[in-house]
């Protein structure tokens, strides 16, 4: 019996070490470096694509990277939850700071793939499978404009990951996407329902925030996401506390199946629910909208299946079910 116990010891004792050494090599060992394959991008003077990723910049990428002074400097994107003190980075055109040192190329890749041009991964979150080349282009011509939102920064603001957000690097949960070769060109306006849900699943990610969590969201299918546009996804407000995405989808109590399009329209460009009251801020203004963007999208959110519930609203303690953003 001695000996078996004397094993059991021994056993325990080797399975700790092991567990240690694991959790001292996650937090200490050097980020994991993917190969760099240059993805091509050709950037060229046409002024719809320019425009299309102005609204993608200002709208989408701005939520988390522009900073107090109105460049897209960075800012605090979460401390302390999880993720341990993360950072949205610099992406003015400053030549060190920011994306001054990235090649055409370099910034397609890390926005194709998520992978830095050093080999380290910047994702989860900055990594756009399913954008169309056009909208690149658009995107990266905006980005190397002289606006005042991309004015050089030298803000160099550190990220300090957590043990946790370590591992899930480490051993593959956050991952590079590997670049599509099926991307077909912007759907035409004139084809509403299809320009719709590239509008609000890609260019503008809609589903992103409406869906049931950000660690959960299927970037490669967003129409397979866990809780599709019905809401409840807990969202740093900034400068606030946390808020909970609402239901998009046509449900009639939770979602906004009874809402008009003017109502709807309202809501997107000026933030105002149908009530009168303010939407959060957690909500962007999409005021630069074209008029055939709005419908559009209203007309894909109209084809979208009804959903009730909000996924993981009860874990911050908010009772306004579906409806605080």
């Amino acid at each position: 019996m001695k000996r078996v116990l004397k094993v059991l010891a021994w056993l325990v004792v080797s399975i700790v070490v092991i567990i240690s050494v694991l959790l001292l090599w996650v937090n200490f060992s050097s980020p994991t470096v993917y190969k760099v394959e240059p993805v091509a991008v050709t950037l060229t003077e046409d002024s719809l694509h320019l425009a299309a990723g102005q609204k993608i910049v200002e709208n989408v990428c701005a939520y988390c990277h522009r900073s107090a002074d109105g460049t897209l400097s960075g800012y605090l994107f979460s401390k302390d939850e999880g993720f341990g003190t993360v950072y949205a980075p610099n992406i003015t055109r400053h030549e060190t700071a920011g994306l001054g040192r990235y090649s055409d190329s370099e910034l397609a890749t890390l926005l194709r793939t998520g992978i830095k041009r050093n080999g380290e991964l910047a994702g989860p979150f900055m990594m756009f499978p399913n954008l169309t080349n056009e909208d690149l282009e658009g995107v990266i011509r905006y980005l190397r404009s002289d606006v005042p939102s991309t004015t050089p920064s030298d803000q160099t603001n550190q990220s300090e990951y957590s043990l946790i957000a370590k591992a899930l690097y480490k051993f593959g949960v956050f991952k590079p996407i590997e670049v599509r070769k099926d991307l077909k060109p912007t759907p035409a306006a004139t084809d509403t329902l299809a320009y719709g849900k590239y509008l609000a699943l890609t260019r503008y990610e809609c589903f992103s925030c409406h869906s049931a969590n950000f660690e959960t969201n299927n970037i490669l299918d967003p129409e397979a996401s866990p809780g599709f546009m019905a809401g409840g996804n807990p969202i740093k407000e900034r400068n606030k506390g946390m808020v909970v995405s609402r239901n998009i989808t046509p449900h009639l109590e939770q979602g906004i199946g009874t809402w008009t399009f003017e109502q709807f329209e309202m809501a997107c460009r000026g933030g105002i629910r149908p009530d009168g009251r303010l939407l959060s801020t957690a909500m962007p203004r999409l005021g630069s909208l074209d008029p055939d963007e709005v419908q559009a999208i209203w007309a894909y959110l109209k084809t979208v299946p009804a959903g009730n519930k909000c996924i993981g609203w009860t874990e911050i303690g908010i009772d306004s079910l579906c409806t605080s953003m």
